[in-house]
C-alpha cells in the first residue's frame, strides 16, 4: 500500500510542533533533566574503570569504587578551588574600597563625555539595587538546586552503572533485529565520542588553566591561580568561553595595578594561549570523533544557555554531537549530519545537477 504524501505546509506545521511541544518539555523538566544529562555523561566517562574493576571485584563493589574515585578527583579540585577562594575573600574589603574608587573615576568620566550627572547615575544604581531582594531569593533558590544536584547526580551514576546491562538491551529491543547492526553502531561511537569528548575536555582544561595561571603570575596579577584556573573552566564553551575568561582578570588588573600595561599584557596572552589551544592543544588532546562546526557550535551553545542556562552551554555540544552520529545512520535525516559537521563540499549541489541535466538540454536542441 502506497503511502500518502501530504502537502509540505502540513509537514512544515506538524514539525513545527513538534519541536516547540519538545523545547518546552525540555524547558518544564530541566530541573530533573539537567542533572540526569550530566549523570549520562560521567557513566559513560566512568564506564571502562568501572568495567575493568569488575574483573577483580563484584558488581556493586566495582561501582562503589568507581563512584568513590570520581568523587574524590572532584573533591579535590573542589578543596583547592576553595583555599584560593578564601584567599581572594580575605582581601575583600580593600579590593571593594579600590573598586568603588574606580567606579568614582568612571562616574565622573560618563557625566564630563556624556552629560549624566552622578546624581541620576546613582538614581540609576539604587534603582537596580531595589530588586536585589528578588535577587538574593534568586540565589538562594540556584545555591539550594545546586546542592540537590550535587545529592541526586551520584545516585543517578551509581543507577546507571548498575543497570547498564538492562539499559543497552532496552535499546537494542526497542528497534527490529534487521536494525541491530545500525544500533550497535550508534551505541558504540555515541560511547566512543562521549568519552574522547569529555576526558580530553579535562586533560585540556588542566593544561589551558596552567597556562593561564602561569602567565598571570609572569605579568604580576594577584590570584593568578584562581583566575587560570576559572578561564580554564571557561575555556570548556567552545568560541564563547575564552572571551569571556579574560574579562576576569582584566577586571581585577584594572583594581589592583595602576595603567593599562598589565592589562594589555593580559589580552596578549590569552589570545597566543588561545591560539596555542585551538591549533595544537585541542586536535590532539580532544580529539573528538564527531566534528561539529563553529557556526553549529555557537548557535547550540547559545541555545543551550536559553534552555538550560550554564549548564545548558556546557552540554549542547556533546548533545548535537551524539544527535549528529545517529542522523549519519539514518537516510532521511543525513543533510542534517552534513550540516552538523565541519567538513566543506568543493561545490554546491545546485552545480552537479546542473552538470548532470546539460547534456539532456544540449541533446534536445
Amino acid at each position: 500500500m502506497a503511502s500518502k504524501e501530504y502537502p509540505f505546509y502540513l509537514q512544515a506545521t506538524v514539525t513545527l510542533f513538534g519541536l516547540v511541544l519538545i523545547t518546552y518539555i525540555l524547558f518544564t523538566l530541566g530541573d530533573i533533566l539537567v542533572p540526569f544529562s550530566f549523570a549520562i555523561l560521567f557513566a559513560v566517562l566512568l564506564n571502562p574503570l568501572c568495567t575493568w574493576l569488575q574483573r577483580k571485584l563484584s558488581k556493586v563493589l566495582a561501582v562503589i569504587v568507581t563512584l568513590l574515585i570520581a568523587i574524590l578527583v572532584i573533591g579535590g579540585i573542589l578543596y583547592f578551588l576553595t583555599l584560593q577562594i578564601a584567599q581572594f575573600g580575605q582581601e575583600l574589603p580593600t579590593l571593594k574600597s579600590k573598586f568603588n574608587s574606580l567606579i568614582d573615576v568612571l562616574g565622573h568620566f560618563i557625566e564630563h563625555h556624556f552629560g549624566l550627572p552622578i546624581a541620576k547615575q546613582a538614581a540609576l544604581i539604587k534603582q537596580a539595587l531595589n530588586s536585589s531582594p528578588a535577587l538574593i531569593g534568586q540565589t538562594l533558590g540556584s545555591v539550594i538546586s545546586t546542592i540537590s544536584v550535587i545529592v541526586i547526580i551520584p545516585v543517578y551514576i551509581f543507577l546507571m552503572l548498575y543497570y547498564k546491562t538492562l539499559i543497552v538491551n532496552f535499546v537494542y529491543e526497542v528497534f527490529k533485529e534487521k536494525y541491530s547492526q545500525r544500533v550497535s553502531e550508534i551505541l558504540r561511537e555515541t560511547k566512543s565520542a562521549i568519552q574522547t569528548y569529555i576526558a580530553g575536555l579535562l586533560i585540556e582544561m588542566i593544561i589551558v588553566s596552567s597556562l593561564n595561571s602561569v602567565a598571570l603570575m609572569i605579568l604580576g596579577v594577584k590570584y593568578a591561580i584562581l583566575l587560570g584556573f576559572i578561564g580554564g573552566i571557561l575555556n570548556m564553551l567552545p568560541y564563547i568561553g575564552g572571551i569571556i575568561a579574560i574579562a576576569l582578570p582584566v577586571i581585577i588588573a584594572t583594581i589592583t595595578k595602576d595603567g593599562y600595561a598589565t592589562q594589555l599584557g593580559i589580552v596578549v596572552a590569552y589570545l597566543v594561549i588561545q591560539f596555542i589551544d585551538n591549533n595544537i592543544i585541542f586536535p590532539r588532546v580532544v580529539s573528538i570523533k564527531v566534528q561539529i562546526n563553529a557556526l553549529v557550535s555557537i548557535v547550540v551553545i547559545l541555545l543551550g544557555n536559553a534552555l538550560w542556562g550554564i549548564s545548558g552551554m556546557f552540554l549542547s555540544i556533546p548533545f548535537v554531537a551524539v544527535l549528529k552520529i545517529i542522523f549519519d545512520r539514518i537516510d532521511e535525516l543525513k543533510p542534517w549530519g552534513k550540516l552538523f559537521g565541519d567538513t566543506i563540499p568543493v561545490t554546491h549541489m545546485g552545480q552537479v545537477w546542473g552538470r548532470r541535466k546539460k547534456p539532456l538540454i544540449e541533446k534536445i536542441k
